[in-house]
């Protein structure tokens, strides 16, 4: 079967390989010349594990190929995955007019029935539009009828390989019993493994995607808000979210406290379905107020670190200060710093005057576009000599597990303040630092 994924972005890529992986010849296609041409000598231009040996062997064996025609990929595919950017307008609603061009052209390059399927995170009621679309452009002429799906994508940055190949479930929302029956032979070597489909309607399954990263993103913020009382109680937030994640109803995935969830997901999603409510007259205060909270809780970060320095808010106050910053992308295992806590914190600390030196292993060309003025340093020792405090940002792997005394003697003052609670706090204090955890 020929299907096409329009969107070469982190979704369409690796939804791209992956169904090449399952022995489908995938035609992917993106207006970005260059990036086409990079792609098709396999560079991969994202950092995610397994993805680029995955591409350079599905490409040498045939299964994939890149192009910038997406008129030519409709007309030699059964089924067209649209995976192109959603960005946030300033109201916080999702931007689909991406979408809606590839709508377009589908409709002008219909040569036989079609499935199309909104991969990207798109609101509800889009697919709806896209089929108005390519009615209104196609004319209901003699080319053949079309379906439409929408199968929404629940990839984690970091571990997208194992969510695509071994999904918790799949979502397919359409009208068609056809198009239905092709997007599950589409998925058929996950039947083998006996993973749950999800067939509903497109509307549901459009919804479905922003309940669910919501519902994640209220997780992670209730945690932050029990971590901040912790502090004030003189609790211990590891051992309470440990006792709650014990209660199968609640489960122990994201209940780890830190500066506030960040990434391409989460705080897109649950802007869009905020509007997504208020366009249709209900109110999402659960959601609205878990925004606020992330957003605070950054600049809570910011205070731990003035705390810890014993500096105040004021401009100026770090001036003569130098931190050092471990991670910059929002979560281990990839490059993306879009809303990472990082970025916002570090802002705040050099807009107060103090000077940043930082390492991330994947990161760091990425916040180089964002920070300028950060001094980027090739290794985690490097980035904390001489400096007055040390910040862990991210936990990656290869942060949890430094020489303590070695940064402890590389440092100006020994002052760590951990925002992943990476370390114990008993055996940081004995080595001679002045710790600050997240609700420990």
């Amino acid at each position: 079967m020929n299907i096409a994924i329009v969107g070469t972005g982190y979704v369409g890529l690796v939804t791209g390989v992956c169904f090449a992986e399952f022995g489908l010849h995938v035609t992917a296609v993106d207006t970005d010349e260059e990036r086409i041409a990079r792609l098709a000598q396999g560079e991969v231009l994202i950092y995610e594990p397994q993805l680029g040996e995955m591409l350079r062997r599905n490409l040498q064996q045939g299964r994939i190929q890149f192009t910038t025609d997406t008129a030519r990929a409709v007309r030699e595919s059964l089924v067209i995955f649209i995976a192109v950017g959603t960005p946030s307008k300033e109201d916080g609603s999702a931007d689909v007019r991406y979408v809606e061009e590839v709508a377009r052209t589908v409709a002008r390059n219909l040569n036989g029935y079609k499935v199309i399927v909104t991969k990207s995170t798109v609101p509800v009621g889009t697919g709806r539009r896209i089929q108005s679309i390519i009615h209104d452009e196609n004319g209901n002429g003699p080319q053949g009828v079309f379906d439409i799906a929408s199968n929404p994508e629940f990839l984690r940055e970091g571990s997208a390989i194992e969510d695509f190949l071994r999904p918790n479930r799949v979502v397919i929302g359409a009208d068609s019993p056809q198009a239905v029956a092709i997007l599950q032979d589409l998925y058929r070597p996950l039947y083998l493994i006996e993973v749950p489909f999800v067939i509903t309607t497109i509307e549901t399954a459009e919804l479905i995607k922003y309940a669910s990263n919501s519902f994640l993103a209220t997780k992670v913020t209730f945690m932050n808000e029990m971590a901040n009382l912790c502090e004030a109680l003189g609790a211990d937030v590891h051992v309470v979210a440990k006792a709650m994640g014990l209660d199968q109803r609640i489960g122990s995935k994201f209940l780890h406290p830190g500066p506030g969830y960040g990434g391409s997901c989460f705080p897109k999603d649950t802007w869009a379905l905020v509007n997504i409510a208020r366009e249709h007259g209900c109110q999402a205060r659960v959601v609205e107020t878990v925004i606020e909270v992330n957003e605070q809780q950054r600049l809570r970060m910011v205070q731990k670190i003035l705390s810890a320095l014993g500096a105040s808010s004021d401009p100026g106050s770090l001036e003569g200060i130098t931190i050092g910053v471990l991670g910059l992308a929002f979560k281990p295992n990839t490059d993306d710093v879009r809303q990472a806590p990082s970025l916002v914190i570090i802002g705040e600390l050099e807009r107060l005057g103090a000077r940043v030196q930082a390492f991330d292993p994947a990161a760091m060309e990425q916040a180089r576009r964002v920070l300028p003025g950060v001094d980027y340093r090739a290794d985690a020792y490097s980035a904390v000599e001489g400096a007055d405090a040390l910040i862990l940002a991210t936990e990656w792997n290869q942060f949890r597990n430094l020489d303590l005394e070695k940064i402890k003697g590389l440092m100006r003052r020994p002052i760590l303040v951990d925002l992943r609670n990476a370390y114990e706090p008993e055996r940081a204090r004995m080595l001679g630092f002045t710790y600050r955890g997240v609700g420990r």
